[in-house]
């Protein structure tokens, strides 16, 4: 009870997750016939593993592919193929998140890249630029969900039986349910905003493909290799960055070596964020399965919840209340080593499971009032949160009806990957 008080006290005055979660642990350890410095090791071993590279390599890869100038090259792709429809630019917004996704694998790095250019280009068509903050945020979502995605390795990292292949092909239809169900709402409800563009000739179309040609092939160079059996996912991430920083430096020559020590450290910074709760929640959890936590609060469970609908039910609103406080990656460590062997054991599909989990925390990302796609939207927009969060709620219902369809219909999640042999 010592280490859940101080986690919680550490959490209300606005700590940081990782140093909250490692003073409540040895605040806790403190208490038992240990040496604290038994922390310090469980911290190291926890980041002991050399599928965690990979997290660092994607978000190198994800940095460099920015700084290229990918970005307009997806935007003027996305514009080619969906620009002409009604709410033209809004389509536009979504379905380059979807190309987007296949490059950073990461919901903040969608909302960053690709809000600087749409918030103040949908303002200028005539959205109001809440609403441009709100669908870049809300879009965003598509990120981790389309592989590659950092927090599928993640997922597969902490939990057992799940293979990463399995995991990205799931991802791939909710990730496109998602734009789908974005596009009909913009459609019908965010097309008196802007007039309607004419439709770009098949030149312009063509035109447009070649461009884009670089960032298209790039998801496919890297899922194709893992699903082959070829590379290894973080090999994947080694051969992602160096595609990207060859692409950046001598095909679209827009990188320059001069760039290279910045976007180097930058990609360090935010890597390091990830690293620390992952190393952080490693002490945490060894702490829980000495205390048999786990096993503990799934015999509870069990003597509750004979469904394992109703089990799905639960763990939906735990993570969707939990991802209003706790950024996604954070709550997955923290929650999944409890929640999985309860769904093992009640004969839910690991990958339908996961699936569900990573969606769900995803949400939390966009939602008030603690969701780090608001923040990084808003530091763009700069209109407010409380203003981006009303415009926020009815996409939020969207990625509540897709939730739904995929935790009640799981072959939307399995077919995929048991179509390819996953």
């Amino acid at each position: 009870m010592l280490g859940f008080s101080i986690l919680i006290a550490l959490l209300v005055v606005g700590s940081p997750i990782a140093f909250a979660i490692l003073l409540a642990v040895v605040g806790h350890v403190s208490t038992l016939p240990f040496n604290v410095s038994l922390v310090a090791q469980r911290v190291f071993a926890g980041l002991d593993s050399f599928s965690i590279l990979a997290i660092p390599l994607f978000v190198l890869a994800g940095e460099l592919m920015n700084e290229s100038g990918i970005t307009s090259r997806i935007i003027n792709f996305a514009n080619a193929l969906v620009g002409h429809m009604r709410a033209g630019l809004a389509q536009v917004n979504i379905w380059a998140s979807v190309i987007f996704a296949g490059l950073s694998g990461s919901a903040v790095a969608d909302t960053s890249a690709l809000g600087r250019v749409f918030i103040p280009t949908m303002e200028k068509e005539g959205y109001p630029r809440s609403f441009a903050a709100a669908l870049t945020a809300a879009s965003s979502v598509i990120g981790p969900m389309i592989p590659p995605s950092i927090p599928v390795i993640i997922y597969a990292l902490i939990s057992t039986g799940v293979s990463v292949p399995a995991l990205f092909l799931a991802g791939v239809t909710p990730g496109l349910f998602l734009a789908i169900g974005l596009s009909i709402y913009v459609y019908f409800f965010a097309a008196h905003y802007a007039p309607l563009k004419p439709k770009l000739s098949a030149k312009e179309r063509l035109k447009a493909f070649v461009e884009a040609w670089i960032p298209l092939f790039m998801p496919v160079f890297i899922v194709g290799s893992i699903l082959t059996g070829i590379v290894t996912p973080t090999e994947a991430a080694a051969f992602a960055a160096a595609y990207a920083l060859i692409a950046g430096m001598f095909i679209l020559k827009s990188l320059k070596i001069v760039d290279l020590p910045r976007i180097f450290s930058r990609a360090m910074r935010d890597s390091s964020v990830i690293l620390i709760v992952i190393a952080a929640v490693a002490a945490a959890n060894w702490l829980l399965t000495f205390s048999r936590v786990p096993q503990t609060v799934s015999q509870m469970v069990l003597e509750q919840v004979s469904s394992p609908w109703m089990f799905l039910i639960l763990v939906n609103i735990i993570l969707l209340v939990v991802g209003l406080f706790l950024e996604g990656i954070a709550a997955m460590l923290i929650l999944l080593p409890i929640l999985q062997p309860i769904a093992m054991s009640m004969g839910i599909d690991p990958v339908h499971f996961g699936i569900v989990v990573i969606f769900n925390l995803m949400i939390g990302l966009v939602t008030p009032p603690m969701g780090i796609c608001l923040f990084v939207s808003n530091s763009i927009a700069n209109v407010g949160i409380a203003a981006i969060s009303r415009q926020i709620m009815p996409l939020f219902l969207v990625e509540l009806a897709v939730l739904i369809l995929i935790t009640f219909v799981p072959s939307t999640v399995t077919f995929l990957p048991r179509l390819l042999g996953y």
